[in-house]
């Protein structure tokens, strides 16, 4: 049976690359905005974090419980899902950023190495749906992307020179050479 790992190979190099473009930013750098209404870079970096944490909280991915309560705060909705408050949480610091980044991306990593595509098909409820896993980890994976293809606007429009999130879309991990007599 195949992991997870094998088939979405290649969201930890997006991961890296998040990273990689945050941690060398300043306060200025991170609370920068393009204009009033729109995120800052490290208001998108938080959002991130805690878009993981909220959905893999929900989930009941495997090392959940030690990170939720990391979590300063937690608020519920009126349909009974809880979700991280994110203005809990600073966005105005390269070195914790780059922690939430880390702790959020731990449990992904262990649902993508312990689970398999069979895994993907158990379900969950979430208010008056009933969820699946594999709807869970893609919703996400596309929010990673969408956010940090926002970063990777806010960096050009900065004129921060973050090359594998920018040039190479996130994209780290090579793939293999291929042999001159195939």
């Amino acid at each position: 049976m195949h992991k997870l790992a094998q088939v979405l190979e290649g969201w930890g190099g997006y991961q890296t690359s998040i990273l990689h473009a945050l941690t060398p930013l300043t306060d200025e750098q991170l609370l920068w905005r393009p204009a009033p209404d729109r995120r800052s870079l490290g208001e998108l970096a938080r959002h991130i974090c805690m878009g993981r944490i909220t959905w893999l909280d929900r989930m009941g991915a495997p090392g959940m419980d030690a990170l939720a309560q990391r979590v300063p705060r937690w608020i519920t909705d009126d349909d009974g899902t809880r979700r991280v408050d994110e203005e809990s949480v600073p966005c105005d610091d390269a070195t914790v950023l780059a922690d939430w980044l880390t702790w959020s991306w731990q449990p992904v990593e262990r649902l993508l190495e312990e689970w398999t595509v069979d895994d993907l098909f158990q379900t969950y409820r979430l208010a008056e749906y009933v969820v699946s896993r594999q709807w869970t980890i893609w919703r996400i994976m596309s929010h990673d992307l969408h956010h940090g293809g926002q970063m990777a606007t806010l960096l050009a429009l900065q004129g921060i020179d973050a090359v594998e999130l920018r040039h190479e879309g996130g994209h780290v991990i090579c793939p293999p050479v291929a042999n001159p007599a195939d």
